[in-house]
């Protein structure tokens, strides 16, 4: 049966490190190695009776080419104590020393290769995966491994999918649909290259070429796919882990000197010149073929035999060899004490036995003339990969470069070097999710993976400044969220002032009204001896009208940044002009019921009571009661600004707080009293004779006037920031409006545009 290329090399690497090592005068000085090679065919009988058949002539045995090979030889070399130097048997499970105590290897674990690929999915920040599994030991702990990995580390697997050696055809088209299926745009594979093959032609049916594919060491250098035309656009940019490559200073000037004629023995080099030459080189062969000229050489061949440039399993061998020379250097170089010892782990040249090379191999230190060096930790080497990448060339078809090395649990990666998939620059995304921005929140979806969650924007108030929160941070009391939602900015003092639109419209009606006021106050004072204003007490409406234009003017107060003295100002300024208008409309109701009251038989005194000075002293003191009780309050709990915290919003609300609300009651309960009282008053007198006085007009004014104020409270009460002072101007001008045109809007009427009733005779006619 002719031997693989990769086989052949692998072949003449251990007879070329054992010639090099027989030539080197500091290892195995004065003692040669010797070798045979059996050709096993990669079937487990066979590889067993070749293993058995050394037993009895090599201490060490160089082999296993599969990790099922490793395991079935260990076990059964185990009770003979010999050693197997494995260069290609990569399955975790034979790192337990208690199972397989006499297995080495030159191959890295494939827990390892599993790591680095992890490593690399958390790098470029692949949060959404899927996988292609080889239905075996291989693909399945190497997922595992995988999985463990990538444990809490913000990614997830999509799918999953495992495929058979004995069915690869069925489960090839079924891998090709769920990748073609998903939205994991990388695409992990575990499987030997044969069944890569297979899953890339029913890739390529489908024209599915926007994946990006992992690879593991098993396929990642697979000659047979990256030199497939038929599947580059579905190859191109893989990027793979693989067995790391070394250079053999020699090897392949040896490799190509190499001639039947000098090995004439060699069944395997005479198998390989009749293929490559169609010749035999031996003339005495019993071949078909006819004999060869003597010009045929190595030198003119490039295959894959004589391919230098990526020596890999070939590269284990040597170093295999390396190690069983150094443990045999070791074993026979005991200090002569030692080797007398009855339990000594040394020996001489005639006498090495596998059980002495065992012990030695455990604790040696090897090096190659290259200055390679290592030693075995259990069955292991300190793990070294090869990071590759399959880009197109200018011809069009692949290659494979090196963009990368993993020493370890370091990886040295030139990410510049990489062509993707998608043949940009950019490195593919691959999520179930794109990132939260800042200003966002995580919400994992039920059921779902934690790749798989929605955006949730911060509420009001609330921030987050970093991507993929899991939540956003409430801003303190004074601040508030930017409207990106990514910082907290100090909020804006907010208060009722005269630059915006509400505070415009408050002042121009005050205004206007204090100019109404005054108007009429004009009218009155020219028309002062007319029998209107003389029948109407006019010395009281004219105290009325300055009333009311202090009631209209003490409403600009509340508009404006408050201040200490203008929130004191502002309530006292208020209560006193109220109570200096109810009381003027008091005590003109009191004298309108005295003067009918007086025209009775016997009540000539009555109007004694309510003169001219009399009138002035009730006003004013009326007004005094409310002035004194403005000087206890805020004497002894003034309102002060302040900032409430606790409106939500952007803008905090600097407004007057009133640390008694008792004082701001007994100022509203005091005008309450005076009110209710003249509207008492003014219903009484109500059907007295409609041209002698203003009864009906003081009670429909004073049912307004209760009327507002009523609903102020509650509106009071219940307004939000800065809107509770617009409540309370509104109740002034409201109240101070109703009380200005109920009084004096039909007098100014009678007086400006029917001047034939404001006559004596019509106002003392019934």
């Amino acid at each position: 049966m002719l031997l693989e290329p990769g086989t052949l090399q692998s072949i003449y690497a251990m007879a070329f490190a054992v010639e090099e090592i027989n030539l080197n005068s500091s290892l195995l000085q004065g003692v040669k190695l010797g070798y045979r090679i059996l050709d096993s065919c990669s079937r487990y009988p066979w590889a067993l009776t070749a293993a058995i058949s050394l037993i009895s002539v090599a201490p060490v045995i160089i082999g296993a080419s599969s990790s099922t090979i490793g395991i079935m030889l260990s076990n059964i070399l185990t009770s003979f104590s010999t050693p197997i130097i494995s260069y290609l048997a990569s399955c975790p499970c034979l790192s337990e020393r208690t199972k397989y105590p006499n297995f080495f290897r030159t191959i890295p674990s494939d827990i390892f290769q599993s790591r680095a690929m992890a490593q690399l999915a958390i790098r470029f920040k692949w949060s959404w995966v899927g996988a292609v599994i080889a239905n075996n030991d291989y693909g399945h702990l190497s997922f595992q491994v995988f999985q463990k990995a990538i444990d809490g580390k913000g990614i997830c697997v999509d799918f999953i999918v495992a495929v058979s050696r004995e069915t690869i055809k069925s489960d090839a088209e079924k891998a090709a649909l769920t990748i073609q299926a998903s939205t994991a745009r990388v695409i992990l594979i575990f499987c030997w290259y044969t069944d890569v093959r297979e899953v890339f032609i029913q890739l390529a049916k489908r024209n599915i070429t926007d994946k990006q594919f992992l690879a593991s060491e098993a396929w990642s250098t697979s000659k047979d796919i990256i030199g497939n035309a038929d599947l580059l656009k579905v190859a191109n940019g893989v990027i793979g882990v693989a067995i790391r490559s070394a250079e053999i200073p020699g090897f392949e000037k040896y490799v190509r000197n190499l001639h039947p004629s000098q090995r004439p023995h060699d069944e395997f080099l005479k198998e390989y010149w009749e293929t490559e030459f169609g010749c035999t080189p031996l003339a005495s062969s019993s071949s078909p073929l006819p004999p060869c000229n003597g010009t045929e050489s190595l030198y003119e061949v490039q295959g894959l035999f004589t391919d230098m440039s990526q020596l890999r399993v070939t590269y284990n061998v040597y170093m295999g060899v390396y190690a069983a020379a150094h443990a045999i250097h070791s074993l026979l170089s005991c200090p002569k004490t030692e080797a007398s010892a009855a339990t000594s782990n040394c020996s001489s040249p005639q006498s090495v036995t596998p059980a002495q090379l065992l012990q030695h191999l455990n604790k040696v230190k090897i090096s190659t003339p290259h200055g390679e060096s290592f030693s075995f930790q259990g069955a292991d080497i300190q793990p070294k990969f090869d990071l590759v990448n399959w880009q197109k060339t200018p011809e069009g078809s692949l290659r494979l470069v090196l963009i990368g090395r993993v020493d370890g649990f370091d990886i040295v990666l030139n990410e510049t070097a990489i062509q993707w998939s998608t043949g940009s620059s950019q490195v593919p995304v691959s999520v179930c999710t794109m990132s939260c921005e800042p200003g966002t929140r995580k919400a994992i979806r039920k059921g779902e993976p934690v790749c798989c969650f929605d955006c949730i924007p911060c509420g009001d108030g609330e921030v987050s400044n970093k991507t993929d929160s899991l939540q956003c941070d409430r801003c303190p009391p004074e601040f508030w969220s930017n409207p990106a939602r990514t910082s907290c900015i100090p909020r804006q003092l907010d208060f009722l002032s005269f630059n915006e639109t509400l505070g415009i419209t408050l002042t121009t009606v005050a205004v206007s009204g204090a100019v109404v006021t005054t108007a009429v106050f004009v009218v009155f004072l020219y028309y002062r001896q007319t029998p209107m204003v003389r029948a109407n007490n006019k010395e009281m409406s004219f105290l009325l009208l300055v009333s009311l234009k202090l009631c209209f003017l003490c409403s600009l107060v509340f508009i404006g940044r408050p201040s200490v003295w203008s929130c004191r100002f502002q309530q006292a300024a208020f209560g006193i002009s109220f109570v200096f208008c109810v009381s003027c409309l008091l005590v003109k109701t009191m004298v309108v019921l005295a003067a009918f009251r007086s025209a009775r038989p016997g009540s000539e005194t009555l109007m004694k009571w309510f003169g001219p000075h009399q009138q002035r002293g009730s006003v004013g003191f009326f007004t005094t009661i409310q002035i004194l009780i403005c000087i206890v309050w805020l004497s002894v709990s003034p309102p002060e600004p302040h900032v409430d915290l606790g409106v939500q919003g952007s803008k905090v609300t600097l407004e007057c707080a009133m640390a008694s609300v008792l004082g701001f009651s007994l100022i509203l309960g005091y005008i309450g009293l005076l009110a209710c009282t003249c509207l008492l008053l003014a219903f009484l007198a109500r059907k007295l004779p409609d041209n002698f006085n203003e009864a009906k007009l003081i009670t429909f004014s004073m049912l307004i006037f209760c009327a507002v104020w009523v609903a102020f409270v509650p509106a009071y009460v219940s307004s939000p920031g800065k809107y509770v002072v617009a409540v309370e101007i509104f109740a002034i001008l409201a109240s101070s409006y109703g009380l200005l045109f109920c009084i004096f809007a039909p007098k100014c009427y009678i007086i400006l545009f029917s001047p034939e009733r404001n006559t004596k005779k019509h106002l003392i006619g019934r």
